[in-house]
């Protein structure tokens, strides 16, 4: 994907414009500046329309643009460099290319993050091959004359390699070594050229953003009177975010995020306000660890609630950026929460305030405030929250019955700092089995899936749970909640024909593949066949990476389907091994050729395991073809993420019995 990218990008045609435009100035600038700008706008946009679909390979598409929304909206012409500051360690330095990717990623999409590096290992390894012997004091890194005069260099070296690195990948940046950190001394006596910033002039960094380039900093100082002073790069990039007051602090690391001292698992979340005393308390928070997560504090508690810190390698960026789940450890300060099991104890006021504004059901008119509270007062409950109440949530429990969760309400605030998950995870302290019910429409429905052992989708609604893993158990717990009127009839299966969905999600990443299913306009056909004498027809389009060899291996132990067609452009001609039922050799079905074979009925059924954003055109021709078929038409079932949330198309995460069981 990567290599995908840099050829993308270097065929971008903005900078070619550029340098076209300015040969041809004095001669043709009135004429050509109209059509060269909408050029350059229409390479931009073409550009962040591809890497914004290549988002969508590492989560789902609302959420990637839910994200984009959010961080797009955070700057404006007053304050351009409010999305991020990232820190870069020195290690991570190493893998330059890397790094410059990740970052490429972000200008490509419209955001412009604040960036700031170290060099601590480069500069170690030069100053001993000189004699010198590192000498800290504190952890603050003593810095006489020589030493900060090989910082220097080192520095801007270190910072031309960066610039450099996203310039070949046509991304434009702009080093800054010096004219933004005013400092004064540490403590010249006991550290030497060491400083401790006083001032930030952030018209450099807003200059750079307005002209369309990454800003690259170095931790370096100026005192009033000109003397330059070394500065701790996680200091400087701290100081410099309580100025810029950003979404989010990043610091990259080669580690990939904060981990246990004791099972050396990794954090992935951490809520200051309610885990930071308990944490220091611990024996193996200690040295470097315990150092940080002050320093984390200390910072986040001069920052809006909204902001966090993020850990992370620089090869995992945009997972955690742009997915519920993230990739590396986010610290946050959080509220601590609170359970009650009364409205008075939280505030009926408050709660009503919460229920008319989130509430999906108040709001589509299908419930009304009043309602909801009314059906509070049928069964115990209890409301798990936060402090603002930026996440409220309502589980009820009748006596020796099933814990439900009626209501999962979370502001903007609440998604973005993951507070939710912070809810969640103490509903699950409580309860080992829990059923919640959520919109097909949710636009956060991809979190209810990760977080869900299996879920059934009906009449727009769907029904999640977890701790229960056999289906006949889920469907008597369901049964029963339907005859006692704790959830609605829509939620319940249609039949013995359309079982619910299991799935499993043992880390919070996923880590199965999604399943769209949808039958083609026109067919009476459910999305679950049931056993049929002759077996049903299939064609795989797609077949070459992991998923499409998985489900063939599948296919050739199942009873009742065939794989009669099997496409892919790069193994056309070859034979397939994996398919042991007949002899079978790939080929390259068209556009063309797949909308006349759902025209002539030559199958019964289509699997698209191509990459997101791919499968469109194959479904308009299915499409097509259906509408001139005779009979029947064919079932489609999509493994991308495109169609997961389109009307009229099923979303399910079978497991393996189910996947090769049924259709």
């Amino acid at each position: 994907m990567l290599s995908a990218i840099r050829v993308a990008g270097a065929r971008v045609p903005q900078r070619a414009l550029v340098v076209a435009g300015a040969r041809h100035a004095a001669v043709q600038a009135v004429r050509r500046k109209p059509l060269l700008q909408r050029g350059i706008q229409s390479a931009a946009q073409t550009d962040r329309d591809t890497i914004t679909r290549l988002l969508y390979s590492i989560g789902t598409k609302r959420e990637v643009e839910r994200y984009l929304r959010i961080f797009s909206s955070s700057s404006d012409a007053s304050n351009p460099a409010k999305f991020a500051v990232i820190k870069i360690g020195g290690a991570v330095l190493d893998q330059v290319d890397e790094l410059a990717h990740s970052l490429s990623f972000l200008y490509r999409v419209g955001l412009y993050p604040v960036v700031l590096h170290g060099a601590g290992p480069q500069l170690n390894g030069i100053i001993e091959s000189e004699g010198i012997v590192p000498d800290y004091i504190d952890g603050i890194r003593v810095t006489d004359a020589k030493t900060l005069g090989i910082a220097r260099r080192v520095f801007l070296e270190e910072n031309l390699r960066l610039v450099n690195a996203l310039e070949k990948l046509g991304t434009r940046a702009r080093p800054i070594t010096s004219g933004v950190f005013t400092a004064d001394f540490l403590d010249k006596a006991k550290y030497g050229l060491v400083g401790k910033i006083t001032k930030i002039d952030k018209r450099p960094l807003e200059a750079a953003i307005r002209a369309g380039a990454l800003p690259i900093l170095t931790s370096l100082a100026e005192s009033e009177d000109g003397q330059i002073l070394n500065v701790n790069a996680d200091i400087a990039a701290g100081e410099l975010a309580k100025e810029l007051e950003p979404l989010k602090i990043v610091f990259l690391n080669e580690k990939g995020g904060l981990f246990h001292g004791v099972t050396s698992e990794k954090l992935d979340v951490i809520n200051l306000d309610e885990e930071y005393d308990e944490l220091m308390r611990q024996p193996w928070v200690k040295y470097g660890t315990k150092l940080k997560l002050r320093e984390f504090k200390e910072l986040l508690d001069h920052l809006p609630r909204s902001s966090s810190v993020a850990v992370i390698s620089a090869d995992m960026l945009q997972r955690e950026l742009f997915t519920d789940s993230g990739a590396g450890t986010l610290i946050r300060r959080g509220y601590k929460l609170f359970k009650h099991k009364s409205l008075d104890s939280v505030g009926p006021d408050r709660i009503r305030q919460v229920i008319h504004d989130r509430d999906p059901d108040v709001l589509a008119g299908d419930q009304s405030v009043t309602g909801v509270l009314n059906e509070l007062k049928k069964v115990p409950y209890t409301i798990y929250g936060d402090e603002p109440l930026d996440v409220v949530a309502i589980v009820t429990q009748p006596e020796d019955e099933i814990p439900v969760m009626t209501k999962l309400l979370a502001s903007r605030s609440g998604i973005l700092n993951g507070t939710v998950d912070n809810v969640f995870n103490a509903i699950k302290k409580d309860h080992r089995k829990l059923f919640w019910t959520a919109r097909a429409d949710d636009e956060n429905r991809a979190w209810h899936f990760e977080r869900a052992d299996g879920s059934f989708t009906r009449a727009g609604k769907s029904l999640f749970w977890y701790g229960v893993q056999e289906i006949h158990e889920v469907e008597k717990i369901v049964k029963a909640f339907e005859e006692k009127g704790r959830i609605d009839r829509s939620y319940l299966p249609v039949g013995p024909a359309a079982p619910p969905q299991r799935a499993t999600n043992l880390t919070g990443i996923r880590s199965y593949s999604t399943l769209a299913r949808r039958p083609v306009p026109g067919s009476s056909r459910g999305y679950a066949t049931a056993a049929a004498s002759q077996p049903k027809k299939l064609a795989l389009i797609g077949a070459r990476g992991f998923t499409g060899q998985t489900l063939t291996s599948l296919l050739s132990d199942h009873p009742h389907l065939e794989l009669t067609h099997v496409s892919s452009r790069q193994l056309a001609g070859y034979s397939l091994a994996e398919y042991t039922k007949a002899d079978m050799t790939y080929s390259n079905l068209s556009v063309e050729d797949v909308e006349r074979m759902e025209k002539d009925g030559e199958v019964d059924a289509w699997v698209t395991a191509l990459p997101n954003g791919v499968c469109k055109p194959f479904v308009d021709a299915i499409d097509r073809g259906s509408k001139e078929r005779k009979g029947e038409s064919s079932v489609i079932v999509d493994l991308s993420a495109d169609y997961r949330f389109e009307d009229g198309w099923t979303y399910g995460l079978p497991g393996k019995a189910s996947a090769s069981s049924s259709l």
